[in-house]
């Protein structure tokens, strides 16, 4: 494998090229008119714009992306995440044109893709379920009879997608039938399958899910667990690698359970086992991601194992040249997504330039961004700025290291959830690990970040004034006003 296309763009572009360069391979990039000066495309060895800024007329254009790989002689393509990465149609036609597709097979993509035939398929391997129906539910008589069997509450959920989209908790039977219909909506609308499952919910849960690899000699292993538990709108904001809850025992019959099943879809390549764990830390399978986390990170640093390294290997051909118990588990890490988003706001998408984009460095501090200073936060696609990653020897000095890293993160321009990573990273119930999925709901309010926002508000209009109307003036005054931005702004929402 020579070259490799990269199908996707921004902080996971550039990871899957980092690896492939350091592998020696050469990179192409795909890009949008709104990504035209990305650093992914500067990065790569070659570009090619694929659209307009819109997804679905770029990024979404399997056709023009294979059609791009084609001419450029390209051996594989990467998907990264989101887009057409657990697309099988798309996984299909790269593979039907003769090119590897850097991930599981069509197949095995198709079957994890949908909740109910995973569940089917993970039954082979006696993995633990979260009692519920055993199929599709079309009408409301025979969700009750479900709920009637599983008991209330319960919790809706979209066959065919994730992210939030298309679940409803319902507390009792009167709120059944309006919530089941605005489920089947949502989910017809995003992802074009009204089809949704009942779950018994679990009230307080943990939200773990583990780190796979398989290749294509039988051989499949668990890279430990990471606890994402701190969600908001249902999307992970915070993650960690291992979880603070396990017991070695229970590590261990999650990650056998995990790789149960990546063996029941005949799983090839990198992918990740997601599960709920109750306050007994009894665990019950809830999906598989069939690509790259966004949280991959902090796996890498625990096991110092390059994920995306391991995912080149295999799409070539080559065997895990690791066994299970060959597999570290040292110190702990901590991931932080810095959104370009208002917390103050109910965490609505933020758009603009950033004025000013300085990131954290030390020993135990990595950044994966996709972004420069002065550069534009398009509104086409997902609001990450970046994610934040440190490593300590222990949860509490990984903890310490976030911390410190936030502090010394500067971004002007935008909204961002660099001060709400500070609250929950400072929050006692998260120190102590005695913490859920409802850990936001229940702790989280605009008023807790109101005693510094306005002084940062104001620090960076007047910075933002400053630098548009005075960036040619003499660096005397730029002195002064630097001095003025580090007390301010350096730890701007």
């Amino acid at each position: 494998m020579k070259k490799i296309l990269v199908a996707n763009r921004g902080e996971i572009a550039l990871r899957v090229m980092r690896s492939a360069k350091d592998m020696g391979i050469k990179t192409v990039a795909v890009f949008s008119e709104a990504d035209r000066n990305s650093p992914h495309v500067r990065f790569a060895d070659e570009a090619v714009c694929i659209g307009p800024p819109a997804s679905k007329d770029s990024y979404l254009r399997g056709d023009k992306i294979v059609e791009v790989a084609k001419t450029l002689g390209v051996d594989g393509i990467h998907p990264g995440y989101g887009f057409l990465s657990e697309n099988a149609a798309f996984a299909k036609l790269v593979e039907e044109n003769g090119i590897t597709f850097i991930g599981p097979t069509p197949e095995a993509i198709e079957i994890m893709g949908d909740k109910l035939s995973a569940k089917e398929a993970a039954k082979k391997f006696d993995i633990p379920m979260v009692p519920g129906s055993e199929g599709a539910i079309t009408s409301v008589e025979e969700a009750k009879e479900v709920c009637r069997i599983t008991g209330f509450p319960v919790l809706i959920k979209a066959s065919a997608g994730g992210g939030g989209k298309g679940m409803r908790v319902v507390e009792n039977e009167d709120e059944l039938e309006e919530q089941m219909q605005r489920a089947q909506g949502e989910a017809l609308s995003a992802f074009g399958d009204g089809s949704v499952f009942i779950e018994k919910y679990v009230g307080s849960p943990k939200h773990i899910e583990v780190q796979i690899l398989a290749d294509n000699y039988g051989n499949t292993v668990y890279l430990h667990e990471r606890e994402c538990s701190i969600q908001r709108r249902h999307q992970k904001v915070v993650e960690e690698a291992p979880s603070s809850c396990l017991t070695p025992e229970k590590r261990k019959a999650i990650g056998e359970a995990a790789v149960g099943v990546a063996k029941s879809c005949a799983y090839i390549g990198a992918g990740t086992v997601e599960f709920l764990v109750d306050e007994a830390l009894n665990f019950y399978f809830l999906e598989m991601n069939t690509r790259l986390q966004v949280e991959h990170p902090v796996t890498e640093m625990i096991t110092n194992i390059d994920l995306v390294r391991e995912q080149i290997k295999i799409a070539r051909g080559e065997e895990l040249n690791f066994k299970q118990d060959d597999i570290p588990l040292i110190g702990h890490a901590m991931e932080l997504r810095v959104y370009a988003e208002d917390p103050m706001n109910n965490f609505l998408p933020d758009i603009g330039k950033l004025i000013q984009y300085k990131k954290p460095e030390g020993p135990g501090v990595r950044v994966d961004d996709g972004f420069e200073e002065g550069m534009d936060i398009p509104i086409y696609y997902d609001p990450m700025i970046a994610k934040l990653i440190t490593y300590g020897k222990d949860r509490a000095e990984a903890i310490e290291k976030m911390l410190r890293a936030i502090d010394n993160y500067s971004i002007v321009g935008v909204r961002n959830t660099l001060q709400f990573g500070k609250f929950v990273l400072s929050h006692p119930d998260f120190v102590s690990g005695k913490f859920d999925t409802n850990f936001v709901g229940k702790n989280f309010s605009p008023d807790k970040l109101g005693h510094y926002t306005e002084n940062e508000a104001q620090a960076a209009a007047v910075f933002a004034a400053y630098f548009y109307e005075n960036k040619s003036k003499s660096t005397s005054k730029s002195v002064s006003v630097q001095a003025t931005q580090s007390n301010w702004v350096k730890n701007r929402v």
